[in-house]
């Protein structure tokens, strides 16, 4: 099977992954290195809500640099943080569906749920 082939099945990723290099050296012993492997659609679905937050964002700063009135420039930083809210939901929704579900077919739940805690301890205020 070429990458390609198996990319097409399935897409997985590090926890590794999904951390920004500064925050990495300080939560790296956090960290496993099991796989997690999604549906197309379900990184599909993801990656097009990012693309558009990320167009939104880049509009964000255009509005800043115009001098665009502020309470404009905030709602539309309100709609980004609905927006990034909605992704937390899908990942965190997928993540108890198919990681947690996988951890207790595979009998390691209980530092599946661990790594979910400490994860939610750094996302949630």
């Amino acid at each position: 099977m070429t990458v390609s082939e198996s990319r097409s099945q399935s897409i997985g990723h590090s926890h590794r992954d999904d951390i920004h290099s500064e925050d990495f050296a300080e939560h790296a012993d956090d960290l496993s290195v099991h796989p997690h492997v999604h549906s197309e659609e379900t990184l599909r679905r993801i990656v097009n809500r990012l693309s558009r937050i990320e167009g939104h964002i880049r509009g964000i700063k255009m509005m800043v640099q115009e001098s665009r009135p502020c309470p404009d420039v905030l709602v539309q930083i309100a709609a980004v943080r609905g927006a990034l809210d909605r992704v937390s939901r899908i990942i965190l929704d997928e993540h108890l569906t198919e990681c947690i579900a996988r951890a207790a077919k595979e009998g390691n739940i209980e530092a599946e749920i661990e790594e979910l805690k400490s994860a939610l301890d750094r996302f949630l205020p």
